[in-house]
């Protein structure tokens, strides 16, 4: 049997290194998880190291809050191989 568009979508998702920008766990930090070649690719230009700042400040605010999921924008439209 085939895999659906979804299933397909969350193995690609799953086999890709996730972490943050200290390589710590999220919890110790507040810093969003990222795939690594998303994070290496955004600390190459300071656009991207802000972009990557705003995220992590947005993650924080939101767990302050109480919230388990932060709306930062670091991967919406993105499609990450």
């Amino acid at each position: 049997m085939a895999l659906t568009k979804e299933q397909r979508s969350l193995v690609k998702w799953t086999k890709q290194k996730w972490r943050t920008r200290s390589g710590k766990k999220s919890s110790e930090t507040g810093e969003v998880y990222a795939p690594e070649k998303v994070i290496k690719g955004l600390m190459k230009s300071r656009k991207g190291k802000k972009k990557l700042a705003e995220a992590t400040r947005k993650k924080r605010e939101a767990t302050k809050k109480g919230k388990q999921f932060a709306k930062h924008g670091l991967h919406k439209g993105k499609k990450y191989k």
